[in-house]
């Protein structure tokens, strides 16, 4: 079986359990408030303004066998820089002041995220980052696009209020299809595993993030 088979069907339990939580229930059914979405983009904030140090990070740290991942994680880089400001733009949309944001404190379990993130990075694989990218690209293109448009039509929000969750919906397909032929030609088993389990570790990490933002009225 394909490495990327592997790590979807091994990582489907995690991904139910993250998908049963009921800030991701209540959003998908409409249940969404101006304050909650406020909050929701404030901790994607708080982590989107990582991902490009973290693709730096474990850039730099791929052993000598993994060094033809440089490559890709090049064009990851090229690609995602400069996201975390779209989400300001968004956030000020929403009638926030986004100096507020950028210069405030993420929740506990953004912070918590993160710092995993960097600590499997530093301490453990750098290629755990993989995992991650699994999670928060593959939620996006579930879920981002159908709930950007419940928002705008719940909260009469102009267009762009939502650049960040449409750039990374459905629209973001050929991502999903290089990340699924990046980990094709992934064939160490102790790096598939590694992958695996930072892949469930992160929908719970991610699962809380979002559930931190259910009390936001």
């Amino acid at each position: 079986m394909a490495f990327f088979n592997t790590l979807s069907q091994e990582t489907m339990a995690a991904q139910q359990a993250f998908l049963s939580r009921p800030i991701i229930q209540q959003t998908l059914s409409g249940d969404i408030s101006l304050a909650r979405y406020q909050a929701f983009l404030t901790e994607a904030y708080h982590h989107v303004k990582h991902t490009v140090p973290l693709l730096m990070a474990c850039g730099s740290r791929l052993p000598e066998t993994f060094n033809w991942l440089q490559k890709a994680i090049a064009e990851y880089i090229e690609e995602e820089i400069g996201h975390e400001q779209w989400i300001l733009n968004d956030i000020e949309h929403t009638g926030l002041d986004p100096l507020s944001i950028k210069t405030g404190t993420p929740a506990l379990p953004t912070e918590v995220m993160v710092a995993y993130a960097y600590n499997q990075i530093d301490r453990v694989n750098p290629l755990a980052f993989f995992g991650m990218v699994h999670v928060l690209e593959g939620t996006s293109i579930a879920l981002a696009t159908h709930t950007s448009e419940l928002a705008q039509s719940r909260l009469g929000l102009p267009d762009g209020a939502f650049s960040y969750l449409r750039s990374h919906g459905s629209l973001d397909l050929a991502h999903v299809k290089f990340f699924e032929d990046l980990m094709n030609k992934i064939e160490c088993p102790a790096a598939q595993q590694t992958i695996i389990h930072a892949a469930q570790a992160f929908y719970h990490l991610y699962g809380e993030v979002l559930s931190s933002v259910e009390g936001a009225e």
